[in-house]
């Protein structure tokens, strides 16, 4: 409820409001807690993100332009030429971040995988990274019901008041993807809302991976009582070695 659909954002914006929300909250409260799933923005908190140059509208243009008329090979194509170090590291399927890496190379008149340095700032609060440990099938079981529930509360409505701005890169997600082809009558309904759930799993199971490579993430289960164990975890870790890890 911050931003309108057309607003620019990046993790790097996140990174900026996020501790000035933080410096706020320090004013009244010892402890503040950041819920959610979206791994480059829970990054850029908690270890930070290099400064990068804000994209232009042209450029952004130009680039996802790029994208619809040639898919994921003309986005390869041009990093071959542009960025090939990145290319070699990227995930290849992952079109956000093959876009977002041309755009900064477009931006800043260098390759960006000489910006992109990925050394971790310090942070002036102790950090505790805490998950809730769903089984796989649970998990997938949760997602579908709540997808379920998505298109009872109105979703597919909310989406039909959007699609006119469906070209936004706001609305380049799961679930509005999924809709406006079912809209555009490339897609039935039930196979639409089979997809949103299906990709839903799939990020989720980036979300899983992106769990287990973080060694500082203590992951909870679910079936027992949440709160005592959170709490356990944090006086354990109220040592100097998380404050290591500020």
């Amino acid at each position: 409820g911050t931003l309108e659909l057309t607003d620019y954002y990046s993790a790097a914006r996140f990174e900026e409001d996020a501790l000035r929300i933080l410096s706020e909250i320090w004013l009244h409260s010892d402890y503040a807690v950041m819920c959610g799933g979206s791994m480059m923005y829970i990054d850029a908190v908690t270890n930070g993100i290099d400064q990068l140059p804000t994209i232009s509208p042209q450029i952004r243009a130009e680039v996802m332009d790029l994208y619809e008329k040639g898919g994921l090979p003309a986005l390869h194509e041009h990093l071959r030429r542009l960025d090939p170090a990145y290319l070699d590291k990227a995930d290849p399927s992952n079109h956000r971040r093959l876009i977002h890496a041309i755009e900064i190379t477009l931006q800043a008149g260098v390759p960006a995988s000489t910006l992109l340095t990925g050394n971790r700032k310090q942070r002036p609060f102790r950090i505790i990274k805490i998950a809730v440990g769903w089984e796989r099938a649970e998990l997938f079981d949760r997602i579908n019901r709540r997808v379920d529930a998505m298109i009872a509360e109105g979703f597919e409505q909310e989406a039909r008041r959007v699609y006119p701005q469906r070209h936004l890169n706001s609305l380049n997600t799961v679930g509005y993807k999924e809709l406006f082809a079912m809209f555009d009558g490339t897609m039935d309904r039930e196979t639409a809302i089979a997809r949103i759930a299906k990709n839903s799993r799939v990020y989720a199971k980036k979300q899983l991976l992106w769990l287990s490579k973080d060694p500082d993430v203590r992951i909870l289960d679910p079936h027992k009582p949440l709160c005592p164990q959170a709490l356990r975890f944090i006086k354990e870790n109220s040592t100097a070695k998380m404050a290591d890890n500020s």
